[in-house]
């Protein structure tokens, strides 16, 4: 099957799994305090549903509008703006007529269930899979470091033994804890055996983003050839063929995979001068890699015998459910973090919709990735739905944290206006984030 419809299956797959249990978090609390739902559907049934039946109280369906799903709650101004309806005398049945606490239990109901989902299908998977790692024994060439992180004393080959004190287990891991957690100290084992402990500032990760370098430490540190040429690329224009060794790049001596990486982050130039082996003769040539740096050159492993296994590490029951719900947190941690990239002219940029979502999952069925990526939508999703904006649960949870706190409940027509200004802030955003996909697929970036 082609690629892209074993993408588009899988996130359509996975999206339905997370918006059914995340309505659930809203329908059963609002079942159990007796309220009236009057709809439950997978996505919007904008003036047609592909489905529906009602069942009691409550039609249950299938929109045709693939972005998202809905309750309709009795007695509560949401995306259907039933003005209406919110202008008769309220009835018992209805969630305006709840107490606050029991408003608010509802409100935060689909948020619970995602976080919850999250941490089941991550505590699942540690314990039926195990949890993967790499030793710095199993990195027979070290990392490999950007010029940045040279600066502040790491060297090419370095291997991790502890992250502010505590021992570090997981090689692969180094990257995100630069980009995305407060690392203060760093001991490393140096190629020459030698261990150091290195000081890093506390704005690492953003000097990572900004320079371009990021993550900083990379794993392609392998003896490497080339592998083909892009038929449109610099190096094809300059005349380079698949035969020729490499042998320098802007003066930098080519051996490792990241070689390539570390020379042109060092020169930052439109253009990058090669030197190459041909027929026994050394040969330079001038390539115009343009601002995207781009040689146009793949490598493959000089070694066909080269490998990079994963270790994996099995726990009981028990353990792998903290294991879960630990691994869980730092997730959610991750990706909170990771905005404050995004708010910046160069993050702002890299946003994604729709489709840089269905990009999470691999081209061919694995149920690992897909539960892995649903449970890591499941936790975004989550994470976007509690911020206190209108139209949102989190805008909800805000205006009933105000009627908690002072006693006074906002006016039904203040909060119609909120939930337009919401409506149209998240659609703003949505087309903002979608259009980026749309300009990556068109530019190819």
């Amino acid at each position: 099957m082609d690629p892209f419809f074993v993408k588009a299956i899988q996130f359509i797959l996975s999206l339905s799994f997370i918006i059914v249990l995340h309505e659930l978090g809203h329908f059963i609390p609002a079942r159990i305090f007796k309220i009236k739902v009057e709809k439950f559907f997978l996505f919007f049934d904008v003036k047609f549903a592909l489905f529906k039946k009602k069942i009691g109280d409550t039609v249950y369906g299938i929109g045709w509008l693939p972005l998202g799903g809905y309750v309709k709650i009795a007695g509560m101004i949401d995306e259907s703006m039933d003005t209406e309806a919110m202008a008769e005398e309220p009835k018992p049945w209805e969630f305006r007529s709840r107490p606050a606490w029991q408003r608010l239990i509802v409100m935060l109901g689909g948020v619970t269930v995602n976080i919850i989902l999250a941490l089941v299908i991550y505590s699942c998977i540690i314990g039926f899979y195990g949890e993967p790692f790499t030793s710095k024994e199993d990195l027979k060439n070290g990392f490999a470091v950007s010029p940045l992180m040279e600066e502040y004393g790491f060297q090419q080959g370095d291997k991790i033994i502890d992250v502010d004190g505590e021992p570090f287990q997981d090689q692969m891991m180094i990257g995100q804890y630069l980009m995305l957690r407060s690392v203060q100290t760093v001991e490393v084992q140096h190629d020459n055996s030698n261990m150091e402990t290195l000081q890093l500032p506390d704005d690492i990760g953003m000097q990572l983003f900004k320079s371009g370098e990021m993550p900083g430490i990379t794993f392609d540190r392998f003896p490497a050839k080339i592998d083909s040429i892009a038929a449109d690329g610099a190096a094809a224009e300059a005349g380079l063929k698949i035969t020729d060794r490499l042998k320098t790049i802007n003066g930098h001596p080519f051996k490792y995979r990241s070689d390539v990486a570390y020379a042109l982050q060092k020169n930052r130039d439109s253009v990058a001068t090669v030197t190459f082996e041909r027929n026994g003769r050394l040969l330079n040539k001038v390539l115009n890699i343009g601002d995207d740096q781009i040689l146009g050159i793949y490598f493959s492993p000089e070694n066909e015998d080269f490998k990079f296994e994963r270790q994996k590490q099995y726990y009981p029951v028990g353990k792998s459910i903290s294991k879960g719900v630990t691994y869980g947190y730092w997730k959610l941690h991750d990706y909170v973090a990771q905005f404050k990239f995004i708010f910046t002219a160069e993050g702002a940029t890299q946003v994604g919709g729709f489709g840089a979502i269905a990009g999470l999952f691999p081209d061919t069925w694995d149920w690992l990735s897909f539960w892995e990526t649903t449970a890591f939508i499941s936790i975004a999703l989550a994470f976007m739905n509690i911020l206190p904006i209108p139209a949102l649960d989190g805008g909800h949870v805000m205006f009933l944290l105000y009627e908690m706190i002072t006693g006074r409940t906002p006016s039904d027509k203040f909060l119609e206006y909120a939930q337009i200004i919401g409506f149209f802030l998240i659609l703003a955003l949505v087309l903002f984030a979608n259009g980026n996909d749309v300009y990556r697929w068109i530019t190819g970036s």
